[in-house]
């Protein structure tokens, strides 16, 4: 053995003693380690660094809009299920008439609900995809990455038409449940409860198909207006106002759509940036602690 071979110091010490080791692991910690092969993470932190990449894989502002839009979905549809049957009752019971389209419209909500589940489901998926390292790991590609842009232009311009659709119907469920109130007002006054006079709805004619018959808008007997005041507007007052909550919660939900869909846009769009300036700064790294290792 020669006496005069000697060895560096530095030359000895693991990567991670380098001068140039911070840049590297602060580089490490919010990348892939398929770019860093010979970065190593300690085995006292492997368990902390696997729970923390868990919990940022997961869009928590996406979970949130679908739990907003489930809730609002199921007061609504539910609360106008049964308001349209009581309709339904009290138009077949008290004026004597059959709309066949109210049960279309059970049917509607049916397809609504499951359409609006469907959607954010789909919302979810997207953002699953687009959030943490997965979103690195699935638009590498370039084909991925105009994919997954695609896509979120769709829904957002999806979500677009829903919110005038729900704007819509939240406008039919303020004129709706005014109009309730005023009934209401009608039942509880002091002609109709104390000198049980009738209820007069003729001026509201309008409100009803053509071949309705103005006699049957005046409610005299006792049991249509029990029938009438006590188990129809009563209960569809109150089930106008939930759905009306309801439609509330959506549209708070269709906003906070958007502003996922237009994140998880910009992070797919500037993936590609990102990558290039991971690979940049691990070069630089290299090339610091090769010209190092060389003087």
């Amino acid at each position: 053995m020669n006496k005069y071979s000697f060895q560096r110091p530095e030359m000895e010490m693991p990567l991670q003693s380098s001068h140039y080791n911070p840049s590297r692991e602060t580089l490490g910690r919010y990348s892939e380690y398929s770019l860093h092969s010979s970065y190593k993470i300690r085995a006292g932190d492997a368990a902390s660094t696997n729970s923390v990449a868990c919990t940022t894989r997961i869009p928590y502002a996406t979970l949130i809009a679908a739990l907003l839009c489930c809730t609002g979905i199921g007061i609504f549809c539910c609360t106008m299920y049964r308001g349209v049957t009581l309709s339904a009752l009290v138009l077949d019971q008290v004026f004597h008439l059959y709309i066949g389209w109210l049960e279309t419209v059970k049917t509607v909500l049916v397809l609504i609900a499951a359409g609006m589940g469907a959607i954010t489901l789909m919302i979810i998926f997207v953002g699953f995809l687009a959030t943490g390292a997965t979103r690195r790991r699935v638009y590498k590609a370039w084909r991925n990455r105009v994919g997954g842009r695609i896509s979120c232009a769709v829904f957002m311009g999806i979500i677009y038409v829903l919110q005038f659709f729900w704007i819509f119907v939240f406008g039919l469920l303020i004129v709706s449940t005014f109009i309730l109130t005023i009934f209401w007002k009608m039942c509880v006054s002091t002609q109709v409860q104390d000198n049980h006079q009738c209820i007069d709805l003729t001026q509201f004619i309008f409100l009803f198909p053509q071949s309705t018959r103005v006699e049957y808008l005046k409610i005299c007997e006792v049991r249509e207006i029990k029938f009438f005041c006590r188990d129809f507007v009563e209960k569809s007052e109150f089930m106008f106002m939930m759905a009306t909550f309801g439609v509330i919660l959506i549209l708070i939900s269709l906003v906070h759509y958007l502003m996922c869909l237009s994140a998880n846009y910009a992070h797919i769009r500037d993936h590609e940036k990102f990558e290039e300036l991971q690979e940049l700064q691990l070069l630089q790294d290299t090339d610091f602690a090769t010209s190092k290792e060389r003087f």
